[in-house]
């Protein structure tokens, strides 16, 4: 059913209790006629960067008909984010600036404004990347090394958790001399049977039952474990540049007509000597976040003169591993050859197979064989019953193209999961006590209880009423005596089970940035793995491969690892997918809620998730649709929404609302509806950045990590934030790059968190935008009530009904799938 718009001037409330047919509103039985949007279309495609770049105006990365991001226009988000580009997977994106030469990215980091002008939408993954201001480029190098910051200590524990997992492959690839790498149970045995053979110890006194370990006390009768502090400067982090190697970088980047800005980032990323690696190689530029083939071709031009040609083998590989990092950003872990080669001749290199070796070769990227057989299927007999016939020379397969930092991770993710699923579960729980705690409770939790009793893997999938099923787990596994944690990706989501444990910040809930970083949770034990024997993630499906792969090496062997989450919300903001991946190889016990979302709103939500946009009666308006005809007219009906309407006639006040859009530019993006609250909420000259004490932020400490919170105050150090609680200091170099004003955000930004009210802003140029995860993530996040600012006429129920997620290329599927032989 539609509505037709009320006149622009008519300033009507929406949601008023005493006028339920007020302008723009509908009556509560209209509550959810269909609503759409687009994304923010842009003007044009990024500057030139240096005008006559030999790189081709192209799609930013690998260019694929079905949709599959990183191609411009795609499904998930283009490199560009040029006009109309879609909502990408991960956080904040930014464009080219204008201007001749390389320019700073904007904003944002290399996928979203779309340049000049343009307008995008949510980025693919990045932070809002961008440079800081010139004045801080020396201050902020040199302010840094004072202290460490949340983010730096976050990366350094991510960084040295990675160099433990490569030391483990290593290992494991390695020969194993007799016993030099067994340990505990393994080398007992061992020492036992040489203790045998020499006659040392007769065989009945070695092989005696040994004396029954005494039962671990519960997690009661245990002393409260602090949250170790990080240190100063963890080990293994990057110190900030020397302000002498900044100046050198300068220097260069001037000569080369580059912003000054890229200074102490570059210098950062290239080490002491970055001054030197750009003469050599002024594609270097490139890896610089933010920065575009066509500025770096103007950069290398202005360095190189005539020396600087297209097929540069220096420019092949730069520009392979650029796309490759697009990839990322737009959720793969690799890209097929063909799709690379393509995209590699579409930005003007003249032999993309020669660049992509080039690549190999540098060990910049990897190469891989995988089968295009299906996951879990068994292998393919030979061709007529003969024996010895070449099985590989029958059966496709498809190459593929990937960062190194990805492919360990997806490797090491692999291992650690079927070390989980394949391992005995430690003792510490009788089954007998498992069967009791199942007994007493009821449905899916009794079935989820009795799979982690006996699994040391399980996937558990619902929406959000059935968190209260790994709550009656958490409760259970602590009353059997064991050390259970429950994580989750965000801070808004531990709040959220916190409030369903109806316990105090004590409860056994952490992040999973901060289990792995060691602020929050149980510690670990002296091998370096978590001290615990369960643990519970829920919201799953927002932990990309790199997390998940650190938080399951992290795991000790015998401990229980469940995945639980809802599989139609928005995939995660980083690479890979890695929860629906599991899914779909079935490695494991799968628990299915059947426990459905109250309410209106959860009527809403449900239909959304089986491709189904269905009219719900809201006798409380729970649901309220805004029409509009032009983005003006939905930024000034969402200012009305959140400031009046809502608080006056829903009883929610504006800190409670959460405003979400598609995407960042444009005008009815998240700047725009960010500038138009602020100056009705809380309005100030932002002194700081452009930020005033109380204003609504939404800070990214790193990529696909977006943190809620206020601005507390500013001083020398930087930005002072609250965030979850916790007091937040952004150094003034990186307030531009990495704090956005937060009354609205994109879906992606939102994932994670839920609010009392939500108004979703669909303004007339976001239907390209919009899919089925979308609408079901972003309508998602309304506890009490959703009003929806509809600004075209079919293109929401025609996405809920036709656009499923954009597919991504992972490996983990292949990685995951069980090797069976071929059977007679």
């Amino acid at each position: 059913m539609s509505t037709e718009p009320e006149p622009a001037e008519n300033t009507g409330d929406a949601v008023d209790d005493a006028a339920p047919t007020a302008p723009g509103a509908v009556e509560e039985d209209d509550a959810t006629s269909a609503a759409g949007g687009d994304s923010d279309g842009g003007e044009g495609a990024p500057a030139d960067g240096g005008g006559g770049a030999p790189a081709d105006e192209g799609g930013d990365a690998p260019a694929d008909e079905g949709g599959d991001a990183p191609a411009d226009g795609g499904g998930g988000a283009p490199a560009d984010g040029g006009e109309g580009a879609p909502e990408g997977p991960g956080g904040d994106a930014g464009g080219a600036a204008e201007g001749a030469g390389p320019t700073a990215a904007g904003d944002e980091a290399p996928t979203g404004d779309g340049g000049a002008g343009g307008s995008g939408t949510e980025g693919s993954g990045a932070a809002d990347g961008g440079a800081a201001d010139g004045g801080a480029a020396d201050g902020g190098a040199a302010g840094a090394a004072k202290e460490l910051s949340e983010a730096e200590a976050e990366l350094a524990a991510q960084r040295i958790e990675r160099e433990r997992i490569e030391r483990r492959k290593a290992e494991r690839k390695g020969p194993v001399a007799a016993g030099a790498k067994l340990s505990g149970t393994a080398a007992d045995l061992l020492a036992a049977v040489r203790a045998v053979e020499s006659g040392a110890k007769p065989v009945a006194t070695v092989f005696a039952d040994p004396e029954p370990a005494p039962r671990r006390p519960s997690p009661e009768a245990e002393p409260v474990r602090r949250p170790q502090p990080v240190p100063d400067r963890a080990p293994g982090a990057v110190p900030p540049p020397a302000p002498e190697a900044v100046q050198a970088v300068r220097q260069v980047l001037a000569r080369g007509g580059a912003p000054e800005t890229l200074a102490a980032p570059t210098a950062t990323l290239l080490g002491e000597d970055a001054d030197h690696a750009l003469r050599a190689d002024p594609w270097q530029l490139l890896r610089i976040a933010g920065v575009r083939p066509e500025q770096a071709d103007g950069f290398a031009r202005a360095l190189l003169g005539a020396e600087c040609r297209p097929d540069d083998e220096r420019r092949g590989r730069a520009v392979t591993v650029w796309l490759l990092e697009q990839a990322a950003l737009a959720g793969h872990t690799a890209l097929e050859l063909p799709r690379l080669t393509a995209a590699l001749a579409q930005r003007g290199v003249p032999d993309p197979d020669a660049a992509v070796q080039g690549t190999l070769a540098e060990g910049e990227a990897l190469a891989f064989q995988d089968a295009l057989e299906e996951t879990g299927a068994p292998a393919p007999a030979p061709a007529g019953g003969e024996e010895g016939g070449d099985e590989d020379e029958e059966r496709p397969v498809r190459v593929l193209i990937g960062l190194e930092r990805y492919a360990l991770a997806e490797e090491s993710l692999a291992d650690g999961l079927a070390r989980l699923a394949g391992s005995v579960p430690k003792e510490g729980a009788s089954p007998e006590g498992w069967e009791r705690a199942a007994a007493a409770a009821q449905g899916a939790a009794a079935e989820l209880i009795r799979a982690t009793g006996s699994h040391g893997l399980v996937l558990h999938t619902g929406g959000e009423a059935s968190l209260a099923e790994p709550a009656a787990l958490l409760r259970a596994a602590h009353g059997l005596g064991l050390r259970a944690w429950a994580a989750t990706p965000s801070p808004s989501g531990r709040d959220r089970f916190l409030a369903l444990l109806a316990a105090d910040a004590s409860a056994p809930v952490a992040t999973v940035a901060g289990l792995l970083a060691g602020t929050e949770g149980p510690g670990r034990d002296a091998e370096g793995a978590l001290d615990l024997d369960l643990l519970i993630v829920f919201d799953a499906p927002q932990m990309d491969v790199e997390s998940a792969a650190l938080l399951t090496e992290s795991l000790p062997d015998g401990a229980r690892l469940v995945l639980a989450g809802d599989p139609a919300v928005l995939w995660s903001a980083g690479p890979g997918r890695v929860f629906a991946d599991l899914l779909a190889a079935r490695v494991c016990p799968q628990i299915a809620s059947r426990r459905p979302d109250p309410g209106p709103l959860g009527e809403l939500v449900s239909g959304i998730g089986i491709g189904e946009l269905q009219q719900v009666r809201a006798p409380g308006k729970e649901v309220v649709i805004v029409p509009v005809r032009d983005p003006g007219e939905a930024v000034h009906r969402t200012v009305q929404l959140v400031s009046d309407s809502v608080p006056r006639a829903i009883g929610v006040p504006a800190e409670e609302t959460q405003v979400i859009t598609p995407g960042h530019g444009g005008p009815a993006g998240t700047r725009a509806l960010n500038a138009a609250l602020k100056e009705r909420l809380n309005p100030g000259p932002g002194r700081f950045g452009g930020f005033d004490p109380g204003d609504r932020v939404a800070y990214t400490p790193v990529p696909g990590r977006t943190l809620p919170g206020r601005v507390v105050d500013a001083d020398a150090d930087g930005l002072r934030l609250s965030c979850a609680g916790e007091t937040v200091v952004v150094p003034r170099e990186w307030v531009e790059s990495r704090v956005r004003h937060g009354w609205a955000l994109t879906a992606h930004q939102a994932a994670g968190g839920r609010w009392p009210a939500v108004v979703v802003v669909l303004p007339g140029d976001a239907a390209q935008a919009l899919s089925r995860p979308w609408v079901y993530t972003a309508f998602g996040r309304a506890g009490r009530h959703l009003s929806v600012v509809h600004g075209v006429d079919q293109a929401l129920p025609r996405a809920v009904a036709e656009v499923p997620a954009a597919p991504r290329t992972t490996r983990l599927p292949v990685l995951l799938a069980p090797r069976q032989p071929a059977t007679d």
